[in-house]
């Protein structure tokens, strides 16, 4: 799971606005509101989410496989991290148990079924302060860890469902881009830590083996901490290249779309399998494998019962627990509403309402019953969850366009009229986008395929820039983007997690070596579509070569911030990422690592627009990811032709679209002249704010 908070105002569907004084108070005196509106509004769609799911047929597999594997993999990694942090108090059958029996119950019974949940890294990173809180306690110890863990999903259960009942999921929009964006990268740096501490760690001897054993003498450590190296670079570089699969110019377009959609499972098997192929002469343990108990072991079946040992931790702690209790459920308030949003963004044409309030009434429910069990809480995670969506706007629109091609042929063969043939599509578009739709549902349909509609019947125009009419052409053209809505790939996803729990035999024989690669490539793949990350690149260019960023696709700030202004504002932001880093190394005191995060809303508001100029700061935290396409220098007139013909598929179309977390890119055209591109790449000329 990459779970990298990122607040996107504008492309998510318009629910959350700013909320001021006035309406801050007028949430408190309607309590429940919220809760009501979204159970009311997903209740009247509710049968529609299975019948959709059922008319899927097996199709639904394909994006229920895809996002199983999205789901699973980061959960495993995430739960050696858990059992080296916490002595194996959890491991990653306690992680994987969470997401499953999270998931079942947010498919089943959650206003977003859409909305994928998982055991995220700021969950591990608290259950390791936890952890370490706990164990220097002798009143505590590791022995009562769960149990003082469970009465802090209590206090953080208790806290979620008052901000749920008092509709406080109103003020997201508070924590905008820079926020995100600095969680996000905090969260990349977090990973490459973690894969650099667990390469390190392959040299030395682990905590629970046996010093004398003959893996432990120094010639086979150092042997297994060159394999790690191998196995982790490894894994890094082929998972890299395989996620990029699609830009290929080798092989088939279905080749291209399975190695970029399961290529990262496929690598670590792939070197997990290497790892098997050691010689026999090599001690056992080498290389160092992931260390779980299995699931039918007493180890992990003693979680389920550690209610029974809550009554024994102390009053002190218990009240204690609602320090922590209160970062947790602002993390997990800032994660599930983001991950929410993302997965619901405009352009994805969701027909069916949210249910932000209801979603976190029911996030404290989960959070409860995990905590009572001894599992670490699951909650809204990026970017699976918009890739949940992404997968299934895939799927229904290859579903509706062999519906509209084949109804168009069908009615060329009987020679009708342009008229009647976009009439024959439009009744098969309406039908298929749902079959219960109202007569809002057939107006809105209307004016989406506007544009198929002219393109069809202007398509015998000389003047057209379509050509003649081609079925397949005209709809890939033309088709509004429309997304399978449904519960079943969600459960079914949830399902097979919990199901791989049967695998963990197999699952053990993964080398750490073989996770810190991943966790090394969940860092770096998070990078891309990071302004933050982009700004600081941008600092390394000097000023004779920054027109090479304007011939390429560029976020719009390069062309209407001035460079020292672009300097500053990422400065700013690097001395707070500083500073939040600095806070996780604090033994005790770094469970307090989410409170700048918190702080950061008021600087917002407060003191950088005393610094930045208005426009300026309005476009380095911008609430969309806005792209302005580049122009190559010596493109030709032959390029503008469009007589070349090119084999591109919907997965590759939304790729370019969306960014590795999933935030849609919004591309504009430039708005300034070539006059005014000179002035950003020398920009000493351009001090003064631009007056539109």
């Amino acid at each position: 799971m990459f779970p990298f908070f990122l607040l996107c105002r504008r492309g998510v569907t318009p629910v959350l606005e700013p909320a001021s004084v006035d309406s801050r108070m007028e949430n408190i005196r309607h309590p429940f509101r919220g809760i009501v509106q979204d159970f009311r509004g997903r209740k009247a769609c509710y049968k529609q989410d299975w019948v959709a799911a059922i008319c899927s047929g097996a199709r639904i597999m394909a994006p229920t496989m895809y996002i199983f594997f999205a789901s699973a993999l980061p959960v495993i990694a995430f739960g050696e991290q858990l059992s080296r942090e916490t002595d194996e108090c959890l491991s990653a059958v306690e992680a994987l148990t969470s997401t499953a029996l999270c998931g079942i119950i947010h498919s089943i019974f959650g206003g977003q079924p859409l909305l994928i949940l998982g055991v995220a890294e700021p969950t591990v990173i608290m259950y390791t302060y936890l952890y370490t809180f706990a164990k220097s306690r002798t009143d505590l110890g590791a022995e009562l860890f769960l149990a003082w863990a469970g009465w802090v999903c209590v206090w953080t259960a208790l806290l979620l469902f008052l901000l749920a009942i008092f509709n406080a999921c109103n003020v997201i929009t508070k924590f905008t881009r820079i926020a995100g964006e600095l969680f996000g990268m905090l969260i990349a740096v977090l990973f490459m830590q973690e894969a650099i501490k667990g390469v390190i760690g392959e040299f030395k001897t682990s905590h629970e083996d046996n010093l004398l054993a003959e893996k432990n003498l120094f010639e086979w450590r150092y042997v297994n901490g060159l394999l790690g190296i191998v196995f982790s670079f490894g894994l890094l570089l082929t998972a890299m290249k395989s996620r990029r699969a699609r830009s290929w110019p080798y092989g088939t377009g279905w080749f291209r779309g399975f190695l970029a959609d399961y290529g990262v499972p496929f690598m670590v098997l792939v070197w997990s399998g290497l790892a098997l192929a050691v010689p026999d002469k090599v001690p056992s343990g080498v290389p160092r494998r992931l260390v779980s108990p299995l699931p039918w072991d007493t180890a992990s079946l003693n979680h389920w019962f550690v209610i029974k040992d809550m009554g024994k931790v102390s009053p002190t702690y218990i009240c204690g627990a609602f320090i922590p209790a209160v970062m947790i459920a602002g993390l997990y308030f800032f994660d599930h509403s983001v991950a929410s949003q993302l997965a619901q963004q405009q352009e994805f044409n969701l027909k069916n309402p949210s249910a932000y309030h209801y979603d976190m009434f029911l996030l404290g429910i989960t959070t409860l019953i995990c905590g009572l069990v001894g599992l670490p809480p699951s909650n809204g995670v990026l970017p699976q969850s918009p890739m949940h969506t992404k997968s299934l706007a895939v799927l229904k629109r290859q579903m509706i366009r062999k519906r509209m091609v084949e109804s168009a042929k069908a009615c060329m063969k009987l020679r009708a009229s342009k008229s009647e043939i976009y009439g024959k599509m439009q009744e098969v578009f309406i039908e298929m986008d749902s079959p219960t739709v109202s007569n809002h549902g057939n107006a809105s349909a209307t004016k989406e395929l506007e544009q198929l509609k002219d393109a069809v019947l202007k398509s015998d125009d000389k003047e057209s820039k379509d050509g003649e009419f081609d079925p397949a052409k005209h709809i890939d053209a033309h088709l509004p983007v429309r997304v399978n809505e449904q519960r079943l790939s969600n459960l079914l996803q949830s399902l097979l997690v919990g199901a791989s729990l049967m695998a963990m035999p197999l699952i053990k024989q993964i080398p750490t070596s073989v996770l810190w690669g991943y966790f090394a490539y969940m860092a770096i793949d998070s990078l891309p579509g990071n302004q933050f990350w982009e700004r600081m690149l941008l600092l390394f260019v000097t000023p004779s070569r920054r027109y090479k960023i304007l011939q390429g696709a560029h976020a719009s700030f390069v062309e209407s911030v001035p460079f020292k202004w672009i300097a500053a504002f990422t400065l700013f932001q690097f001395v707070y990422l500083l500073i939040c880093f600095g806070i996780t190394w604090i033994p005790v005191a770094g469970i307090l690592f989410p409170l700048p995060f918190f702080l950061l809303i008021s600087l917002r508001e407060h003191v950088l627009p005393k610094f930045f100029h208005p426009q300026y700061l309005h476009e380095l935290d911008a609430a969309g990811y806005e792209e302005i396409p580049g122009r190559a220098p010596h493109q030709g007139l032959d390029s503008l032709d469009g007589d070349d013909e090119t084999e591109q598929s919907d997965c590759e179309i939304l790729d370019e679209l969306t960014t590795s977390r999933g935030e849609l890119k919004y591309r504009s055209r430039s708005v300034r002249l070539q006059e005014d591109r000179l002035l950003q790449v020398f920009p000493e000329d351009n001090n003064q704010p631009r007056q539109d």
